[in-house]
């Protein structure tokens, strides 16, 4: 049976696993990056990756998949970034 911790932590990992989504939709709408710190999604991805490794040890099926969640959606958004920071200066001579 499900207890009420579990469904907080559920709840909690499906928010944090999202919670970049904003920042893509907005980048993208926005076609730019400006104001956007490139070192906070360089140090979360980093940190994602060490609390994966530290989740898949423990054998944590809610950690392991919110930090593989969370990797993916922070590469994509790196992606994003480069790509927009790129074309943002190919247009400035």
């Amino acid at each position: 049976m499900i207890n009420l911790a579990q469904i907080f932590g559920w709840i909690a990992t499906f928010l944090f696993s999202i919670m970049i989504v904003p920042q893509m939709i907005k980048t993208i709408k926005e076609k730019n990056v400006n104001g956007v710190s490139l070192f906070l999604f360089v140090v979360y991805l980093i940190a994602n990756i060490f609390a994966l490794m530290y989740s898949l040890l423990i054998l944590q099926p809610p950690l392991i998949f919110k930090y593989v969640v969370a990797i993916g959606t922070t590469i994509v958004y790196l992606s994003l970034f480069f790509y927009y920071y790129r074309r943002k200066n190919d247009y400035d001579f």
